[in-house]
């Protein structure tokens, strides 16, 4: 028998135009909407939003406010604030989802991966013990068993609580 699994939310990355534009976080960090952008938390040094397209569930984004490509480009003061806005994702992500553990990193450049190399940001993915299964080995597939702006008002409701 053959299953097969739906993953509604690629479609929108598989299909959209692989040409330059604007960068999608400076125009999260601007927007009135933060809904939109799944836009978490923002001030003037730095901000926090879910990645649109997760490697895990609750996979959040901390980014400095302003765009450089590398840390040498921050001020120590855009140092403190980005790596306190890190912190501050985790303490999140333990609140709202209970992860037994994490993988944070930055992605720094296009041989390194960075999808959006111009603006250098953290990946904070929440991890459980067990949560790797068969389907990334052998099907090339990641099972997200929550939509994201589910996931996104369960954050939120967090960050509201916090203010």
């Amino acid at each position: 028998m053959k299953h097969y699994l739906h993953a509604y939310w690629r479609i929108n990355y598989i299909k959209s135009p692989r040409k330059e534009r604007g960068s999608p976080f400076m125009e999260a960090f601007h927007s009135a909407d933060p809904q939109k952008h799944l836009l978490l938390h923002r001030n003037s040094l730095s901000f926090i939003l879910m990645n649109r397209y997760p490697y895990n569930a609750g996979h959040l984004l901390a980014l400095p406010a302003r765009e450089v490509s590398d840390f040498d480009e921050l001020t120590e003061e855009e140092q403190a604030a980005l790596f306190g806005a890190v912190i501050r994702g985790q303490n999140i992500l333990k609140r709202a989802m209970q992860p037994e553990g994490f993988n944070v990193g930055f992605n720094i450049g296009s041989a390194a991966g960075a999808g959006i190399p111009k603006h250098l940001h953290a990946h904070i993915v929440p991890r459980w013990n067990g949560d790797t299964n068969f389907m990334p080995v052998v099907g090339e597939t990641k099972i997200l068993p929550q939509a994201l702006e589910a996931l996104y008002a369960q954050l939120l409701a967090v960050v509201s609580e916090e203010k």
